[in-house]
């Protein structure tokens, strides 16, 4: 592994520890210091969003909704990851895949694919 791809790696890795940490843990500062400031999101809910500070305000919901994370598979390398995970919500678990782009040790853009109908039936917000 090269030196950007651990870079990388450890970005996306403590990304992943942020969002398993649970509510009480939530640490906003902390999240926002691996995004650039113009993030570019997409979601099947949130929709297509720009800007560090309303994703973090997004995932705060996620993580006060979510009991744990079970990594599947993650994957990391020239500039991009991808992940797949399964979230365990108040009804049961649901699987996500995530997929980013990466540049200087901050992630640039998050594209999330669940099923949201899902996700709210399994008590998501």
């Amino acid at each position: 592994m090269s030196d950007v791809d651990g870079v990388l790696a450890k970005t996306v890795d403590d990304y992943y520890q942020i969002l398993q940490g649970g509510a009480h843990e939530f640490d906003p500062v902390r999240l926002g210091a691996l995004l650039a400031p113009d993030l570019v999101f997409e979601g099947p809910i949130a929709g297509h969003r720009i800007g560090a500070d309303p994703f973090v305000q997004g995932v705060a919901g996620f993580v006060g909704t979510t009991r744990g994370l079970v990594m599947c598979q993650l994957v990391v390398g020239a500039g991009q990851a991808a992940a797949l995970y399964d979230a365990e919500l108040p009804g049961g678990p649901l699987r996500f895949a995530e997929f980013f782009e990466l540049r200087e040790g901050l992630i640039t853009t998050i594209r999330l694919v669940f099923d949201p109908d899902k996700y709210i039936k399994l008590g998501g917000r």
